[in-house]
C-alpha cells in the first residue's frame, strides 16, 4: 500500500464546501475507474495546527507506483469530462504540497533499492 499525502490551502476567495464537492466528484471518478483504491479528505479543527500543516489534508491509496501512475495519467487524459472534474479542484488550490508514503516496515526495505 502507497498513500500519496496532499496538504492543501485554498485560494483565498475559493469556498471550502465547493472543494469538498469538487474534490469528492474527482476522487469518486478515479476510484471509479480503479486508478485509486480509497481516498479520504481531513480538514484541520478549531486552527489547531502550526504553520507547516495545511488546512487540508487529502490521501490517496494505491496498491502500487503502476497504479499512481494511471491516476496521474488520467488527470492528463485527453476527454472533457475528466477534464472538468480535475479543473474543478485544482483551480480552487491555491498552495499545496504533497508526499508519497508506505507501509513501514515493508518486505522491500526500500531504502536499501537504487539504480546505481
Amino acid at each position: 500500500m502507497n498513500l500519496y499525502h496532499c496538504m492543501i490551502d485554498l485560494k483565498q476567495d475559493a469556498k471550502a464546501l465547493t472543494f469538498s464537492i469538487a474534490v469528492d466528484a474527482w476522487m469518486a471518478h478515479l476510484k471509479e475507474a480503479g486508478k485509486i483504491n480509497h481516498w479520504r479528505m481531513l480538514r484541520r479543527k478549531l486552527n489547531l495546527a502550526s504553520e507547516n500543516h495545511s488546512d487540508f489534508l487529502l490521501e490517496i491509496e494505491v496498491c502500487d507506483l503502476a497504479q499512481l501512475d494511471l491516476a496521474f495519467r488520467e488527470s492528463g487524459r485527453q476527454d472533457e469530462d475528466v477534464a472538468r472534474l480535475h479543473r474543478a479542484v485544482h483551480d480552487l488550490i491555491g498552495q499545496s504540497s504533497v508526499g508519497l508514503y508506505r507501509s513501514y516496515p515493508d518486505l522491500e526495505r526500500s531504502e536499501r533499492m537504487a539504480l546505481i
